[in-house]
């Protein structure tokens, strides 16, 4: 009984704020709900790609690479939860141009990805915009959002069955464009304070245009939608905060491809 008037007054609670502070509310989520929903996601991507995720110690070279990319992004002095969230990074053996990641740091990169970018600064992009969704808590905004005040509720009680239920939620899951604009500005904030050009922030989406890959993209689209000029909008905002330059790191691109399996039947 007393369990249950616990979860009236939070009810009750949780209905004003959500009605009356607008996205104010998710200073009342822990980030420890975060981090339990990745792990929960993290363990049905897992099994969905347990045949192509590449174990660390059987590529350790491709991974230390990758793993250093992240690294530099994540001691930018940019990503607010730094040392909030357990940044874990896996690669999946696959032609798809996508990368993904869930709440609590988990990231996920598909070779197909890595493979078609021209250059270091462009998959940091990438990888600080997926970054982004984490550190901005994208997820459980839009979980919210779309799966309504019940599901938030949920979240905060932090009933273990529940939170399975609603990890599960988070595959397919879409960003909201202004989620989206926002990853993207603070991609370029993240790649402006390490040695990266920033400016590259936008080179995925350049580089697709240019070769015109919009089926390519389809994967990436079907849960990142794209704001309008979110490629102008970027190379803007580079300029804003002051137009510094960078290494795009073309060389040692060449190498991590090295490092990445032959057998995967890739397009590119």
């Amino acid at each position: 009984m007393k369990r249950s008037f616990q979860n009236v007054v939070i009810l009750f609670a949780l209905m004003v704020v959500f009605t009356s502070c607008g996205d104010g509310w998710k200073k009342y989520i822990p980030l420890s709900v975060d981090k339990e929903l990745g792990i929960q996601a993290q363990n049905q991507y897992d099994l969905m790609y347990k045949n192509q995720i590449l174990p660390e110690k059987d590529h350790q070279e491709l991974y230390d690479k990758i793993n250093l990319i992240k690294e530099r992004i994540l001691k930018s002095g940019k990503v607010a939860h730094t040392d909030d969230f357990d940044w874990e990074l896996k690669i999946i053996n696959d032609s798809v141009l996508n990368a993904f990641c869930l709440p609590g740091g988990k990231i996920y990169i598909f070779t197909g990805l890595i493979k078609y970018l021209d250059n270091e600064a462009q998959l940091a992009g990438v990888m600080g915009h997926e970054i982004a969704h984490a550190d901005k808590r994208h997820s459980i905004d839009n979980m919210a959002k779309q799966l309504g005040l019940a599901a938030l509720i949920n979240l905060v009680i932090g009933d273990a069955g529940s939170l399975i239920d609603i990890a599960q939620n988070l595959i397919g899951l879409k960003f909201s464009r202004d989620n989206e604009a926002q990853a993207d500005e603070y991609s370029v904030n993240y790649l402006y304070e390490t040695v990266y050009d920033a400016s590259e922030a936008n080179g995925f989406f350049n580089k697709l245009e240019k070769d015109n890959q919009e089926e390519e993209i389809s994967p990436f689209l079907s849960t990142h939608p794209a704001p309008e000029n979110r490629k102008e909008n970027m190379l803007v905002h580079w300029k804003l905060l002051g137009g510094k330059g960078g290494e795009k790191m073309e060389a040692n691109y060449l190498k991590i491809k090295e490092y990445l399996p032959k057998n995967n039947n890739e397009k590119w």
